[in-house]
């Protein structure tokens, strides 16, 4: 590790995505660890300087902009210039996370974003490496070993084939042309591109729009950067909690399985919808980091080289659904979470766990007493 903090030194380097948990990681680390890094440039989605100063106050150089904009939406050309002559590796960490955001934006951040990425990684003079964090996720829902392949332009999950991003980026636009005629309120825009999102990703074999547009995303990239440029392609599995650094435990936001946890927690279920043998990939946010920190290092300065690494525990230390929820059951038995009023909030003791759809529907029929007619048409 001391050689991979030796080799950031007098580094400079660009970070989209820092307001997200993953980016302050990443950003925290490295000022943590090198002190002598040349210069940070973190990309923050603002509308001018004084905003973007407002939401990160620190020792590096912030850059109002927005990834869905060309040239990264920055607008001050001296600024831009100085980065283009000056930065010598990007890490793309920008994403909207939301399984079923809105098509449009997702598709802007997640798709076109890491276009604009590569775009201007392509005009940088002295760039030696661009790392873009994908999710392991963009292979779907297949079970076993998962390769790092990369998508080929118009690859679907289905074996169909036929996906075009720039009819997709049509049919969003024509979307949004018809609800302007339709005088449609923002609920009603809203829910529509939600459910766009949700079909599109289904049809191509995507189950849900995240990872639907993080799989574009990583075929512009591989289209769009320069070849002789090197590219990394990191694939992070569930992404959780710090396990060491800059403290353990240390999260922000309720994501993923965190609902979950924070909702038994609270006393507000005790139902696990999962079979109790499968395994749960779950990896600590500083170990991704690390993984980011390695990987930059050995692949800094090698032209042409294109790989991609999936970063999740399955495999070197796997935590069945099982193993996970009686974890659960011990933690807030000895540190209950405490009500408004301060009083510990005491959670079920067991968690029942649910293995199969039909058995969720068969709980959830006896507990809403859902009339025998309508669980029946539920069953399937």
């Amino acid at each position: 590790m001391t050689s991979i903090i030796d080799h950031l030194e007098n580094k400079t380097i660009l970070v989209t995505g820092v307001t997200g948990f993953l980016g302050k990681v990443f950003v925290e680390k490295i000022l943590r660890v090198q002190p002598n890094i040349k210069k940070l440039y973190v990309l923050i989605r603002a509308s001018d300087p004084n905003s973007a100063l407002h939401r990160f106050h620190t020792e590096v150089t912030p850059v109002a902009g927005d990834m869905a904009l060309e040239n990264l939406g920055v607008t001050n050309v001296d600024l831009l210039n100085e980065m283009r002559t000056q930065i010598d590796v990007v890490v793309n960490s920008a994403a909207t996370t939301k399984f079923d955001e809105r098509y449009d934006v997702a598709f802007a951040i997640n798709t076109l974003g890491v276009k604009h990425v590569s775009s201007f990684v392509n005009e940088c003079s002295k760039i030696k490496l661009l790392l873009l964090v994908s999710t392991a996720y963009v292979s779907g829902e297949k079970s076993g070993i998962i390769l790092e392949t990369p998508f080929k332009m118009g690859e679907t999950l289905n074996g169909r084939n036929d996906l075009n991003i720039k009819e997709e980026k049509k049919m969003i636009h024509e979307r949004h042309t018809q609800l302007a005629f339709e005088k449609a309120n923002e609920e009603a825009i809203s829910t529509t591109m939600k459910d766009l999102g949700i079909q599109r990703a289904q049809i191509h074999g995507w189950p849900n729009t995240y990872v639907f547009t993080k799989a574009m995303g990583e075929m512009l990239v591989f289209e769009g950067l320069r070849q002789d440029l090197p590219l990394v392609v990191l694939r992070p599995t569930i992404v959780t909690s710090t396990y060491k650094e800059p403290f353990p435990g240390w999260t922000e936001g309720v994501k993923s399985i965190d609902s979950f946890t924070v909702a038994y927690g609270r006393g507000r279920t005790s139902t696990f919808l999962g079979d109790p043998s499968k395994v749960l990939d779950l990896v600590p946010v500083d170990m991704v980091i690390n993984a980011m920190l390695i990987a930059i290092v050995v692949h800094f300065k090698k032209p042409y080289s294109r790989i991609i690494y999936n970063v999740g525990s399955s495999k070197s230390n796997p935590l069945r659904i099982s193993s996970f929820v009686n974890y659960l059951c011990d933690y807030f038995a000895k540190y209950p979470l405490m009500s408004r009023d301060g009083n510990p909030i005491r959670a079920s003791n067991k968690i029942r766990m649910l293995s199969s759809i039909a058995s969720f529907h068969r709980h959830m029929a006896i507990r809403y007493i859902i009339p025998l007619k309508v669980f029946n048409s539920l069953h399937y």
